[in-house]
């Protein structure tokens, strides 16, 4: 079983700290998880523009690569995903869609950390669409660039006051990382603040990794 996950930024830092976070997914003789980077992406996808501007490139690269039993676009925003399922017969997961499924499978009410308040207003718009806002308790911004997210010496710190401002301030019970880049400090958040804390990287691969196996 081969499961491409695809960062649409060309931030390759982003691509290693996914690949490092989906390590336990990486069952020997069973499932392999691979990461690529969109070469053809912005650095970071941080604005509407950005995420129209990666659809058709992620499809290319979904119709190319026929060796995958199944794909995941991770960026938060989803961008591409209805035209990569269109492209493929094959199951393509989105980490906005699978990490709000994932947090109302633990919680009532579920809160997001955004990148920045720029992507709020379109991470509504989705959720709107999914039927989910009387769910949300409320979606904060860490205000910091991807780059930032991924690399940036305080960004933990940055997470977990916005985290700690959804639990006690908005009654969030399970929180969402509005940010692929932010994969790498799930756990220690999770320690910190005592609640389910959502990579959905991690959680839009297990639905590809069980969507492969139930297939078979």
């Amino acid at each position: 079983m081969h499961i491409l996950v695809i960062n649409p930024n060309s931030n390759q830092a982003v691509t290693d700290g996914m690949a490092e976070a989906l390590r336990p997914l990486n069952i020997k003789d069973v499932c392999t998880i691979e990461c690529v980077t969109l070469a053809q992406g912005p650095f970071g996808i941080e604005s509407q523009a950005d995420v129209d501007a990666v659809a058709l490139p992620l499809r290319d690269l979904v119709t190319q690569r026929v060796d995958a039993d199944a794909y995941v676009i991770a960026c938060y925003s989803d961008p591409g995903l209805h035209i990569c399922r269109e492209a493929t017969d094959k199951p393509v997961f989105g980490i906005q869609e699978c990490g709000v499924l994932t947090a109302l499978s633990q919680g009532d009410r579920f809160g997001v950390i955004a990148i920045s308040n720029t992507s709020i207003k379109r991470h509504l718009r989705y959720l709107r669409q999914m039927g989910v806002t009387e769910r949300l308790a409320n979606e904060r911004a860490a205000n910091l660039s991807v780059e930032e997210s991924a690399t940036g010496s305080g960004t933990f710190d940055r997470l977990c006051e916005v985290g700690t401002e959804l639990r006690d301030n908005d009654g969030a019970e399970t929180i969402i990382l509005g940010c692929a880049g932010m994969a790498t400090h799930r756990a220690r958040l999770t320690d910190h603040l005592g609640i389910p804390v959502i990579d959905p990287v991690q959680a839009a691969t297990a639905m590809a990794v069980g969507a492969v196996l139930l297939r078979s």
